[in-house]
């Protein structure tokens, strides 16, 4: 994973642990109910575009990443690689 992919998701991975947060204070506070679905929908859509995120870098740096790959991928043949991304992909939309 380059710098500015893992930066990018340090930032989403903050952001997630802050709405974390502000829900766990929301249970403190007692507040209302729909409420805090509603921001727990937001956490679980935060989440979801981390999963993407991270799904498109693997795709990109170690199933078609070549020479450049992660060196766990270098070592895979194509059978294997498209083996794992199918196992990402089935792992993610769970």
């Amino acid at each position: 994973m380059d710098a500015g992919s893992r930066r990018k998701i340090q930032a989403r991975l903050k952001r997630v642990s802050g709405q974390l947060q502000g829900i766990q204070r929301m249970i403190d506070e007692d507040r209302y109910c729909l409420d805090v679905l509603s921001q727990i929908a937001a956490v679980r859509s935060a989440l979801d575009a981390l999963g993407v995120e991270l799904l498109s870098n693997h795709v990109e740096h170690c199933v078609t990443g070549g020479p450049e790959a992660h060196p766990q991928a270098k070592a895979m043949s194509t059978e294997q690689l498209t083996a794992e991304l199918r196992t990402a992909l089935d792992r993610f939309l769970r």
